[in-house]
């Protein structure tokens, strides 16, 4: 269970990533309790700072040691990463919440959106996941609903957004839109034939 404190050491597993940049802004700007944040990512990526309350905080190398003194580990680094770790933080104390799908689908691991089942914290066991980012805006719509006429079942197409896959995603999205917006042939990659083309 989560020990009620005046602040927690939180850290953030991808903190250079899109998401868990994201994550350090809503705890800026929500004015969670943190006593120390501790930005955590691989080797490849653990470079810099991340600013957080108007300083600049190092990043640090993920390591099975990164989680001794942590109340409450954010993880945004992909199902690797979550499956390799966060069994380490819970081991460690920590709370974990994944952001990966590396937890989703295990009966063990609470499934959460606050909005609608809040309840299942009550038994997580260190660790807690959340659903797809298109799953949670369709469940917080569609839980109302539900409370009122029980639905059955729902049939859903979703597309999803490049910013999931992280920053390299999205900055190719950005150069193929460039090309695309600049009249430049589409690159295509090597053994691939366009219609039309002579081989």
């Amino acid at each position: 269970m989560f020990k009620k404190k005046p602040a927690y050491n939180v850290a953030i597993v991808g903190a250079t990533g899109a998401v868990g940049s994201q994550m350090i802004e809503v705890l800026e700007e929500r004015k969670f309790p943190v006593e120390r944040l501790y930005p955590l990512a691989s080797s490849r990526s653990a470079s810099g700072t991340v600013s957080f309350r108007g300083q600049e905080v190092p990043v640090q190398v993920l390591t099975q040691d990164s989680f001794a003194g942590i109340d409450l580990a954010l993880f945004s680094a992909g199902s690797d990463i979550s499956k390799e770790f966060a069994p380490i933080a819970v081991q460690k104390g920590a709370i974990v919440i994944d952001n990966s799908a590396a937890w989703r689908m295990d009966p063990q691991v609470p499934l959460v959106v606050p909005e609608v089942n809040p309840h299942d914290l009550s038994r997580h066991q260190g660790l807690i996941a959340n659903p797809n980012c298109s799953t949670i805006q369709m469940v917080v719509a569609l839980k109302p609903l539900h409370d009122q006429v029980r639905i059955k079942r729902v049939v859903v197409t979703t597309f999803q957004s490049v910013s999931g896959t992280g920053r390299e995603a999205m900055n190719e999205l950005l150069d193929q839109s460039k090309d695309l917006l600049n009249f430049q042939r589409f690159r295509v990659p090597p053994g691939v034939h366009l219609q039309g083309d002579n081989p």
